[in-house]
């Protein structure tokens, strides 16, 4: 039964107030791109609530914890700007909420060994939601190495977006091959990853440290995602996330559509 939600977004009133402006001032197009899209019958993607919301929300799912996730920022000043706000909710709700630090990789390596120190002092513990694919980084650049040898130094999980090669095209979406996220598993033993998304589809049963979260899995896989326990990951590598503020259903806002998507964990969590 699922009682956290290892995987949500929140941002800062600034950015709440227009998201709009906001990405177009601090340069963070991709970001928009993915975030500020609208369907078809023009509502939007996504929600944009307030910490007393996302509480809110997490009682109407019966979840008593969520963790945290920055955002795989285009600029690192972005990424120290968000990492603060997260630190600032953790220490008003100790309770109920986690949080894990962010990073841009390409950024130099002794300034993200810099940043992830202020994180830690701050309270962050954990990386993610990374994606060296999303902005122009590789997954063995000097600064995620750096990175991860903290995370395995500390115990940190480190969170790494995955998209599924098989699934739909939408406005924002790159690549992330497979091989590489077994590189890192293989590369990196001791650093428990966690890979969103359903880990793309991609088989990684035979990796000790590797686990998957659920997040938007009912607008990537609608209700075949719980067949993939024992295809492509064990059930005992499953995470459940729910990617809120995302709307996981097309007709509900994104606390309904977390609720809804909680007690359907529920009821498939054998």
């Amino acid at each position: 039964m699922p009682r956290i939600d290892h995987h949500v977004h929140l941002y800062p009133d600034e950015l709440n107030r227009n998201p709009a402006r906001w990405a177009a001032t601090h340069a963070e197009p991709h970001w928009a791109k993915l975030s500020l899209r609208r369907r078809a019958n023009g509502s939007p993607v996504q929600d944009f609530p307030s910490v007393g919301q996302l509480l809110h929300a997490l009682d109407g799912a019966g979840l008593e914890r969520a963790i945290l996730l920055g955002w795989y920022w285009e600029n690192a000043d972005t990424c120290r700007w968000h990492n603060l706000a997260m630190a600032a909710w953790v220490r008003a709700h100790p309770d109920r909420l986690s949080a894990y630090a962010t990073l841009q990789p390409a950024a130099p390596a002794e300034r993200i060994a810099q940043e992830l120190a202020l994180a830690r002092e701050e309270g962050l513990c954990g990386l993610g939601e990374l994606s060296p694919h999303s902005v122009g980084a590789r997954c063995d650049s000097p600064g995620m190495q750096a990175a991860l040898a903290l995370a395995e130094a500390w115990s940190w999980p480190v969170n790494i977006h995955v998209t599924d090669p098989r699934g739909r095209t939408y406005p924002g979406k790159i690549e992330t091959p497979a091989e590489d996220f077994r590189t890192l598993a293989r590369t990196w033993p001791r650093v428990r990853f966690t890979l969103a998304h359903w880990a793309g589809g991609y088989d990684l049963r035979s990796y000790p440290n590797v686990w998957v979260d659920t997040a938007a899995a009912p607008l990537i896989y609608g209700d075949q995602a719980w067949a993939m326990r024992g295809q492509s990951v064990r059930a005992d590598q499953v995470l459940f996330g729910s990617d809120y503020p995302l709307r996981l259903y097309r007709e509900a806002d994104a606390a309904t559509g977390l609720a809804r998507f909680a007690a359907e964990a529920r009821q498939n969590q054998s």
